[in-house]
């Protein structure tokens, strides 16, 4: 079901999945007949299904969690009301992996909390660093685009336009500093989110663009003539859009949620803020250059997640996943499904 998803953090996890397994030698085939090992990114019926036939033609599955009860909350019409049910089938998808791979320590926990006793590992979607590259990048096209002149100071964001991605105080600050340019790229169906927050999206302000759907060369664009990505995320498993802005040099200002905590710190490697006033404050001295440079420690953490290496941790969780799946099977005598040398 990649074109429901292709516009989400989930369908761009997948493409770096690719990118990922492709940097590292590893075959990659959509027909499950010819796989030594299933990689399930959605919590769809549909991919229960196919890990539930993977698991009968004897094949490992790999279960990645994006998703969890939390980010569900705030996202979308009775979305807070069937939390607790969405949970339990998300433990129930998961569950169906013999390892379960999610993009951040903070994920992990969540999950661990949820009573999952599968295997689990922390492992970042990571990051493209030849193709998100500030020095290879014509950021002249997206202010011409835009209409933004070069004195403008622009802040993005990218995401759903739902209330967990902090839509509505992205509105509220585009009113109280009508100095600076906001633009927010990415959609979401107006009909399934609630009416204060459809009212929030169609906010008519001089200063407030909501772009919609961006590329990602288009992006990309955008991440290198922005003076700051602003990311108001209440709830994330990591965020990608964050890891593109770090390896773009953008300087980046986080709203201080616990998935950040052990990895992003406050003042290092980007700027973080709690309330609406923080946050106003937070950007006037950023924009001012009233604060450090911090852009290239950023950039070091975007290193550590570089795709190659992503990948070459995926390599090694498929390897133990497929050698322990057949040690455990042929010891009850079952016969392995797949050509297992090919990782």
């Amino acid at each position: 079901m990649q074109k429901l998803i292709e516009k989400s953090g989930v369908g761009r996890a997948i493409h770096h999945q690719r990118n990922a397994a492709e940097k590292n030698g590893i075959e990659l085939t959509d027909n499950i007949n010819d796989a030594d090992i299933v990689h399930i990114n959605t919590v769809f019926p549909k991919s229960a299904i196919l890990a539930l036939r993977a698991h009968i033609r004897n094949i490992p599955v790999i279960y990645h969690a994006h998703s969890t009860r939390e980010d569900f909350k705030n996202s979308y019409i009775g979305s807070n009301l069937f939390a607790n049910a969405f949970g339990k089938w998300l433990k129930f998808c998961y569950s169906l992996g013999d390892v379960i791979v999610t993009p951040t320590e903070y994920s992990k926990q969540l999950l661990m909390s949820y009573g999952i006793k599968k295997r689990i590992e922390a492992v970042s979607n990571g990051i493209d660093l030849n193709y998100y590259n500030r020095e290879k990048t014509n950021a002249e096209n997206f202010r011409k685009k835009y209409g933004y002149s070069d004195d403008d100071k622009i802040i993005m964001s990218v995401g759903l336009t739902i209330e967990r991605k902090g839509v509505c105080d992205f509105v509220e600050l585009a009113k109280r500093m009508p100095q600076y340019k906001f633009i927010w790229f990415g959609e979401t169906n107006l009909n399934t989110v609630p009416l204060n927050v459809r009212k929030v999206v169609e906010t008519k302000l001089p200063n407030l663009c909501f772009a919609g759907y961006a590329s990602k060369d288009d992006l990309k664009e955008a991440y290198a003539a922005c003076d700051l990505f602003l990311f108001m995320s209440k709830e994330e498993t990591e965020g990608i859009v964050v890891l593109e802005a770090l390896a773009m040099k953008t300087p980046v200002l986080l709203r201080d949620i616990p998935v950040y905590s052990d990895w992003l710190k406050k003042d290092r490697d980007v700027y973080k803020a709690d309330s609406i006033d923080e946050f106003e404050t937070e950007i006037k001295q950023i924009i001012a250059g009233e604060k450090p440079d911090i852009t290239e420690n950023g950039y070091s953490v975007a290193k550590q997640r570089e795709i190659y290496k992503i990948g070459n941790k995926l390599k090694k969780i498929y390897n133990d996943t497929i050698n322990n799946y057949a040690a455990v099977h042929k010891l009850n005598g079952v016969k392995l499904a797949g050509n297992n040398d090919k990782l």
